[in-house]
């Protein structure tokens, strides 16, 4: 689709198998004949449910979310095995009872939703058994589809449900029995039904079906090969494409491992054939990769379940959300831009790139994207949005087809986005299930508040130690759980201990959201580094720290807009520091500054101002960068000066570098 110049070196079934290799998600059984068949229609039935409920209404909450769980169980045993390994074409007769009993557990719901909840709390052996049945397979398919991490965090937090009377200290409290644990995560609406379901089964699952159509359409390729072509031919070009069609792409996504391998493969080999390094390659990759799921409108999802949990609007946290996002590919932009002077890395020529007149022509391909954020921006729910932006998906593929003489988006690919929509949703509606358990023993036990004061208390209440604390929880969690996962966990239990210490309440979510997306590219579990190495051919554990090196602003812009709520547009006088009575001029300021910041670290960590810098400079810049990014003002002002006059210094000598080479030739 679009005009594909510029190729993908690696097929379906290649990406297939490359994501599959990192990510448990992506490795399901190989299915044909009657079980490919099977799936499809499940899938398909699942999309068309979910479609159909947008439209016409939800049905209750209960029949809704536990329907929306029982498509993903059944097609989760059909499609995953019970060991990653095992991706033959055969569903084994386990995986048939575990389907009979999703079945059965779900039909319960579904068939006596008003019942239960007239009898809310006084639950009978039948509601213990179908409970006790139900968290157990919601645990094992949530291990099959998102591996180890996540169940062994839900089962630790059942055990402290279960056994909490025999704790002392400060987290011990009276202990529950199994039957109030059970029937609490699976029949009432606080845990596994709860918030994170909710949204699973009306927002999410609507973006993610239309991120199917997008790349159905050829509309992800389309915005590839025009970052391609906006970019290609400059300095580092590849890198700088890389980067941009990576914060668009990702957006929407939600999976930094599959945004890594899908732009991926395009961009690292064209990056290797201009002269980076492998490893370099693939680091900016995951990186920037990583970081579409920082970028509005859509975040991954997680704007919605952000939504839920801090109350603000859908729009408040999209435009707090973006100047953070900017100021990260800034840095990854900066640390690019950097690397490729100091390498004398070219772009790649004109001619190898594809046209941008061409591209322009196509415009009308970008219509979803902005279809999507003007319904929002108007104030529509995200689900309406939802609706149009696939609609508008579906229409411009078929346009797209007319003006190109050319039938690439026809009734095939439409029944093949419904069910490619519906699988990608597994992951998502499996983590915000298992998620559900660790919030449900957190409001069942009270664990949230006792977790936030023994953060503070810990900290000493201190603001930085407290974000210090909370940053290397997220950042743990992250690296085997989930993105959707971790956040509802570190919302549930971090988040307020920051907002405890006075971060506004968007600034601590962001905060924590933060940090469980970077774990992608933090080392040793580096997930969308480690995709990114084996489509460069690169060391995996120095491609993992070469991306933390290159989103190392990443680990600081929390901190910024956590001290500067300015950055995230909180103008409030209790958060913000007025600099002469304008909240404009304050922006400006702190924005200013922290770019000047970023691109002191980087020529810190790079080596490179102009010229190549002097050791002993190295760490001196890092401490001005250090300033720079700071929030106060008599501080950053210093900084700037300090800035300047290393700019000043590294540019002159670069002239006189020059004039000695031009005098020797």
């Amino acid at each position: 689709m679009g005009e594909k110049l510029v190729k993908q070196t690696l097929d379906d079934k290649q990406q297939q198998e490359m994501m599959a290799k990192y990510d448990r998600e992506f490795a399901y059984r190989d299915h044909k004949g009657f079980y490919k068949l099977l799936v499809k229609l499940v899938a398909i039935a699942w999309s068309v449910f979910q479609l159909y409920t947008a439209i016409m209404g939800q049905l209750p909450p209960t029949q809704q979310r536990s329907a929306h769980i029982g498509f993903a169980l059944v097609l989760i045993f059909l499609m995953y095995p019970l060991r990653k390994s095992d991706r033959s074409n055969k569903v084994k007769w386990y995986d048939f009872i575990l389907i009979a009993g999703s079945l059965t557990v779900v039909g319960y719901l579904f068939l006596n939703f008003d019942t239960l909840l007239m009898r809310a709390g006084a639950y009978n052996q039948t509601d213990f058994v179908i409970s006790v049945i139900a968290v157990a397979i919601v645990i094992e398919a949530t291990r099959r589809v998102a591996g180890p991490v996540l169940i062994t965090v839900s089962g630790v937090f059942l055990a402290y449900a279960l056994f909490g009377d025999l704790i002392s200290g400060f987290f011990a409290h009276s202990g529950y029995s199994l039957m109030r644990v059970a029937t609490y995560a699976w029949v009432s609406s606080e845990s596994i039904l709860g918030i994170p379901i909710s949204v699973s089964a009306s927002f999410i699952f609507l973006f993610l079906l239309f991120a199917a159509y997008l790349k159905k359409t050829g509309i992800g390729d389309w915005l590839t090969n025009l970052a391609l072509a906006l970019a290609g031919h400059q300095t580092g070009g590849p890198a700088k494409a890389a980067v941009i069609a990576s914060a668009t792409q990702g957006t929407i996504s939600g999976s930094s491992v599959a945004n890594t391998v899908g732009t991926g493969s395009v961009t690292i080999p064209l990056m290797k054939s201009i002269g980076y390094r492998s490893e370099f390659a693939a680091a900016v990759e995951a990186a920037a990769s990583t970081g579409g799921q920082l970028m509005p409108p859509v975040m991954g999802a997680a704007a919605f379940i952000m939504t839920e949990f801090t109350g603000l609007p859908y729009g408040t946290i999209a435009l707090g959300a973006l100047v953070p996002a900017i100021l990260y590919f800034t840095g990854i932009f900066i640390m690019v831009h950097l690397e490729a002077k100091k390498q004398g890395l070219e772009g790649i020529p004109k001619d190898r790139l594809p046209k941008v007149k061409v591209l322009a022509k196509q415009w009308y391909l970008s219509a979803p994207i902005f279809v999507i954020v003007t319904f929002l921006a108007m104030g529509y729910t995200p689900m309406r949005a939802a609706l149009y932006g696939i609609l508008s998906s579906i229409i411009v593929g078929l346009i797209h087809n007319y003006l190109q003489d050319e039938v690439t988006f026809g009734i095939k690919e439409m029944i093949e986005g419904l069910e490619d929509g519906a699988k990608s949703a597994l992951p998502v509606a499996m983590a915000c299930a298992s998620a559900g358990i660790i919030v449900g023993v957190v409001t069942l036990t009270g664990l949230g508040i006792k977790f936030s004061l023994g953060i503070v208390k810990l900290a000493g209440g201190s603001i930085i130690l407290t974000m210090f604390f909370t940053m290397i929880a997220s950042i743990i969690l992250g690296m085997g759980m989930p993105t959707t996962a971790n956040y509802i966990v570190q919302a549930t239990i971090a988040a307020p201990a920051l907002v405890a210490v006075g971060v506004p309440i968007l600034g601590a979510h962001l905060f924590v959201f933060y940090f469980g997306i970077i774990a992608d590219i933090t080392p040793p579990v580096a997930l969308a580094a480690f995709a990114g190495s084996g489509i460069a051919r690169s060391d995996p554990f120095k491609t993992g720290v070469q991306a933390s090196l290159l989103a190392f602003a990443a680990y600081l812009v929390p901190y910024i807009f956590a001290t500067s709520p300015v950055l995230i547009l909180n103008f409030d006088p209790q958060y913000t520091n007025i600099l002469f009575g304008s909240n404009i001029l304050t922006f400006v300021v702190v924005f200013s500054t922290a770019i000047m910041g970023m691109f002191a670290l980087g020529a810190s960590i790079s080596g490179y101002l102009n010229t190549t810098m002097k050791p002993i400079l190295r760490p001196v810049i890092f401490v001005v960068g250090l300033g720079l990014i700071q929030t106060n003002f008599l501080y950053s002002m210093i900084s700037v000066g300090a800035f300047a006059l290393f700019l000043l210094y590294h540019r002159n000598k670069a002239k006189r570098e020059k004039l000695s080479e031009e005098a020797a030739s």
